[in-house]
């Protein structure tokens, strides 16, 4: 089987709500290896906690990879204690300049509870409008869901928890095994 046919791992949806004064970060258990449910309890949203400061990261990709960039940003926002934005530009100005990061196949969504941002490997770290962001295979359906209901009396974990579960009707790579992290501004 040559590289490129290899079926690849897919699947992971992921979202970031802020709202209220909460943010509320919601990824899927889901991990597909080509048409097969490897693992439906995958724990793709986590606490951090550099230099005593909490963030909540999401991450969507090669569990790897993703890993590997949740340990950089660690260490960048050690170095800048406090300043996720300032630590998020950081790692991905490395993640585009450093040949080995480049290779990186995975997408982070982070807070504070201030900030909520959206890091690419494309030198990207991009604050959704709305206070909406969705990342991942079945990331378009969550975030239109969530879309629609910021204006409702609905809070910021029930927007996740509702947006989660309709990607899950839609996606086949996003299941309804929800890991759920809100952290306040």
């Amino acid at each position: 089987m040559a590289d490129n046919d290899f079926p690849g791992w897919h699947g992971t949806t992921i979202i970031g709500v802020k709202k209220d004064g909460h943010v509320v970060i919601a990824g899927d258990g889901q991990v597909s290896l080509g048409q097969t449910v490897i693992k439906g309890t995958a724990r793709k949203v986590r606490r951090l906690s550099p230099g005593g400061f909490e963030i909540v990261a999401g991450f969507a990709g090669s569990t790897a990879d993703a890993f590997t960039l949740l340990e950089r940003l660690e260490a960048k926002l050690e170095a800048t204690p406090g300043q996720l934005a300032r630590a998020s530009v950081e790692l991905a100005k490395d993640w585009r300049t450093d040949k080995y990061l480049q290779k990186l196949e995975a997408m982070l969504i982070v807070t504070d509870g201030r900030d909520l941002l959206v890091i690419t490997g494309a030198g990207d770290v991009l604050e959704p409008e709305h206070n909406v962001a969705a990342i991942g295979s079945g990331g378009n359906f969550a975030l239109a869901a969530a879309r629609a209901m910021m204006d409702s009396d609905k809070s910021a974990e029930d927007i996740a928890r509702q947006s989660m579960a309709i990607a899950a009707d839609i996606c086949v790579y996003t299941n309804g095994n929800l890991t759920v992290e809100t952290i306040s501004g």
